[in-house]
């Protein structure tokens, strides 16, 4: 049964990281996936939209892949329904970042199993603006 790093682990991959892709992030100011973007924004990472249907969200461009995306990821954070976890953590371990991290709500049992061969840190079910606000 997957258990959740622990919370020396987490604050050190939040003081560590500087970028964080967000996979499904909304450019609707209503949306969660906007809101805790922006608390992360405003508490000093660079977030990088990854959704095919908008162009931009918080004044950045939005790429529809992680692939696409052209700099050095830190942490991709998912707002998107656990059915679709298998498939963005197959294309999260194709690019180099140090941690997954699936948002309050969002688990599959198998996604660690897709990313611990190359040293990613998973985090499932467990929103990173509020681990953010307690772990600083």
């Amino acid at each position: 049964m997957f258990e959740n790093p622990s919370q020396e682990k987490m604050r050190d991959v939040l003081h560590e990281s500087k970028t964080i892709a967000v996979v499904g992030l909304s450019d609707k100011p209503h949306r969660t996936s906007y809101q805790v973007s922006q608390a992360m924004q405003q508490a000093g990472y660079k977030i990088i939209p990854v959704n095919p249907t908008i162009k931009s969200s918080l004044g950045e461009k939005s790429y529809s892949s992680l692939q696409e995306i052209e700099e050095p990821v830190d942490i991709i954070n998912v707002f998107r329904r656990s059915a679709f976890l298998t498939d963005i953590a197959e294309e999260a371990a194709r690019i180099n970042a140090k941690a997954f991290w699936a948002q309050q709500g969002v688990y599959h049992e198998k996604v660690p199993d897709i990313l611990n061969e190359n040293g990613m840190l998973v985090i499932m079910n467990n929103c990173i603006k509020v681990a953010h606000s307690i772990l600083r």
